[in-house]
């Protein structure tokens, strides 16, 4: 909490900074795409509900003049910047930290400011050490969602940074932070929309949770390691000591990983992949017998389930033969991959039946790599591809490039690609804006 209270932009190596301003980029527009999430727009009709006009003072990602309170905008961005599996995550901590803070940081942009940009930035780094060092402090396999259970207490951090409040307030603030912390993994067993929802519930209980404290009501201080704080109730077995010991150090920031695809991250070893030995084999669907990925415990636990026809968007997502068959039948995975008519195609539910996924010895609960995909070819033939490093991470980043291909993809999706041109280049100037909420109000649709 301490240290979190204590970032200061100026002070950051020039790395860290370069990889807040590309991190903010990605989840903006990734929050633009979210616009049409399946299930969005039914959800943003009962979070219109919530609150009297006269409080509708933000705006929401890629949806020109909607306008609601601040909670409810934060839950509406989390919900859409998480909604389509297309948000960056931290691997080793297992969560996405700024499908949470970025919006929280939006909304109170919108509700308070003006910040300077370099302000909001540095709360994203200071949130983003908070929430992945509760991730990255489990030993044991996880078994609640972090990016909302873990994710609420970056959130209220960067929140109460943002707005440069006491240190007993924001003891306070994490405290309620613990009181609304809830997320379960039964929604991504199943494959549930109510994933990203409790992503958006995180984002709008943590501005709940820094208004209460403000007003001066007293939470749990003891809210992380008490006998019923987070990492005691959250997590079977935990080691904070050498997690809290990198804050100041290590910034966690430059650990998140930018998603290449619109899918869950234990998903992207397997896809690429495919993709290669497509391209290296010059395969096509009907050469390839059957396939089976192996990888650490955790792929299995995350994105081993079995593809189904009729199945909804949000288990295909998350179903890793589905997304390599994908891949050897279309040679790309995109947002157009989760339509009605795409989820249908007889030939790619065919070649997905006929892929597995298989664990290895790895005795690492939180691991994603190493992995191999194996591709039984009709003729007999095997043909191999080991995954060393996913693609998106700091040991195999995206270029500049692919990052903006990326970008202009989530805008084109909501009819919006006049703007990624003028988006890009104020986001790329985010830290040197007198009002950070001017490139906010832009993503919005706003021209």
């Amino acid at each position: 909490m301490d240290h979190a209270l204590s970032v200061e932009w100026g002070a950051l190596p020039g790395s860290v900074r370069a990889d807040a301003l590309r991190l903010l980029y990605d989840a903006v527009v990734v929050g633009v795409g979210g616009a049409r999430a399946t299930h969005g727009d039914q959800l943003l009709q009962v979070v219109q509900g919530w609150g009297a006009a006269a409080d509708h003072a933000c705006g929401v990602l890629g949806r020109p003049g909607v306008r609601l309170p601040a909670p409810s905008a934060a839950f509406i961005n989390a919900f859409q910047t998480h909604g389509q599996e297309f948000d960056s995550v931290h691997e080793g901590a297992v969560l996405h930290p700024l499908p949470t803070i970025v919006p929280v940081l939006m909304a109170e942009a919108e509700r308070s400011g003006p910040y300077p940009g370099s302000e909001i930035l540095a709360t994203m780094v200071a949130g983003t050490d908070v929430s992945v060092t509760l991730g990255v402090a489990a030993t044991s396999p996880i078994q609640f969602f972090r990016p909302a259970t873990a994710g609420i207490f970056g959130c209220v951090a960067a929140l109460c940074r943002l707005r440069r409040l006491d240190r007993e307030t924001t003891l306070n603030a994490l405290g309620y932070a613990l009181a609304f912390s809830s997320g379960t993994m039964q929604a991504h067993t199943e494959g549930k929309p109510a994933l990203p929802v409790q992503v958006a519930n995180a984002a709008r209980n943590a501005i709940q949770a820094v208004d209460i404290a403000v007003a001066g009501l007293p939470g749990p201080i003891d809210s992380i390691t008490g006998p019923f704080g987070y990492l005691t109730l959250f997590e079977k077995s935990y080691e904070l000591t050498d997690a809290l010991d990198r804050l100041g150090r290590d910034y966690r920031i430059s650990e998140v990983c930018v998603k290449p695809y619109p899918s869950g991250r234990a998903t992207h070893g397997g896809v690429v992949a495919a993709l290669n030995l497509r391209q290296a084999h010059g395969l096509s669907p009907d050469q390839v017998g059957s396939g089976t990925y192996r990888a650490p415990p955790l792929i299995r636990h995350l994105v081993g389930r079995a593809s189904q026809p009729g199945m909804a968007v949000s288990h295909a997502r998350l179903c890793l033969p589905y997304l390599i068959a994908v891949a050897l039948a279309r040679g790309a995975v995109g947002l157009s991959d989760f339509t009605p008519e795409a989820l249908s195609e007889a030939a790619v539910l065919d070649l997905a039946s006929r892929i597995v996924v298989t664990v290895d010895d790895n005795p690492d609960p939180a691991a994603f790599i190493p992995a191999e995909l194996t591709l039984t070819l009709k003729d007999g033939r095997e043909v191999r591809e080991p995954v060393t490093a996913q693609l998106g991470s700091p040991a195999f980043p995206l270029t500049r490039e692919q990052q903006l291909a990326k970008g202009h993809a989530c805008l084109d999706f909501v009819g919006l690609a006049a703007l990624h041109e003028p988006l890009a280049a104020l986001m790329d100037r985010f830290d040197t804006l007198a009002d950070g909420a001017e490139a906010f109000r832009l993503a919005q649709g706003a021209i």
